[in-house]
């Protein structure tokens, strides 16, 4: 199947790039597979052939075509952040806790742990502590 949205001309110098990450053994494996579905697609082949070539599903096929006509090489060599799974603490918490290591010392230790930290303070509600 051939997504007729998709239509992708590489330039000699990005051909070149992208051939080298096919052959260069220290390229990292999915950069590899983000190359040789953005070559591919410039050759002219459908999805259900990059995603035989590759063993990527067809969503992550069309996302990395995309993300090569958005961005170019720059946007296939970088992963997207993504948010952390720990919320950050609160401005008001760790400003207390600042002020707890600067200005206390902890009982019957030379330092701070996180276990002893965490004892003397009350998060909010909606913290998951």
């Amino acid at each position: 199947m051939r997504r007729s949205d998709i239509c992708l001309y590489l330039g000699p110098a990005d051909r070149a790039e992208l051939q080298a990450f096919l052959t260069n053994c220290n390229t990292a494996r999915k950069l590899v597979w983000r190359a040789g579905i953005v070559l591919a697609t410039a050759d002219g082949e459908g999805t259900v052939e990059i995603m035989r070539r590759t063993g990527m599903s067809k969503p992550t096929v069309w996302r990395w075509q995309e993300r090569y006509l958005d961005e170019g090489l720059p946007g296939l060599k970088r992963d997207k952040t993504r948010p952390s799974r720990v919320p950050p603490l609160p401005r008001e918490v760790r400003l207390k806790v600042i002020a707890k290591t600067v200005q206390d010392a902890p009982p019957n230790a030379t330092h701070w742990s996180r276990a002893r930290m965490a004892e003397g303070f009350e998060f909010p509600p909606d913290f998951g502590h």
